[in-house]
């Protein structure tokens, strides 16, 4: 048996989690944006608008001729690195963040880390 003193190995992973998502409408630029706001907002079970500001994001706005198409993202705290490439034509944006630290997922491609979550979203069901 292979014994690894707690590290990550084939055996062993810490922390294995992706997530892929395509943006279909063609990117001709992806601007990094560092300890920037986003507004989470939505509407709550009770039927109640909220707008939530989540400060220290680390925002990616996808370009099409200068004009923000969609916004990805992730609090800074969770950020590791990213990278900006072109594959076969295309923009690509990889995002590694760090795996120790708790988080949420609320919108598709936002990544709040639970300490920065907003508490009035929060559910507290124990009955």
């Amino acid at each position: 048996m292979e014994h690894n003193n707690g590290e990550p190995s084939e055996m062993n992973r810490m922390y294995l989690w992706e997530d892929e998502f395509a943006i279909s409408i063609g990117a001709t630029k992806i601007d990094s944006r560092e300890y920037s706001t986003y507004t989470l907002q939505g509407t709550s079970g009770e039927n109640q608008a909220f707008a939530e500001e989540i400060k220290e994001m680390r925002l990616f706005y996808i370009m099409n001729l200068d004009q923000p198409v969609a916004v990805v993202g992730c609090s800074e705290i969770l950020l590791d690195s990213y990278e900006i490439h072109e594959e076969d034509g295309e923009l690509v944006l990889t995002v590694r963040m760090k795996g120790e630290e708790p988080l949420a997922n609320p919108v598709t491609g936002i990544y709040i880390a639970s300490k920065d979550f907003p508490k009035s979203l929060i559910v507290n069901d124990r009955t």
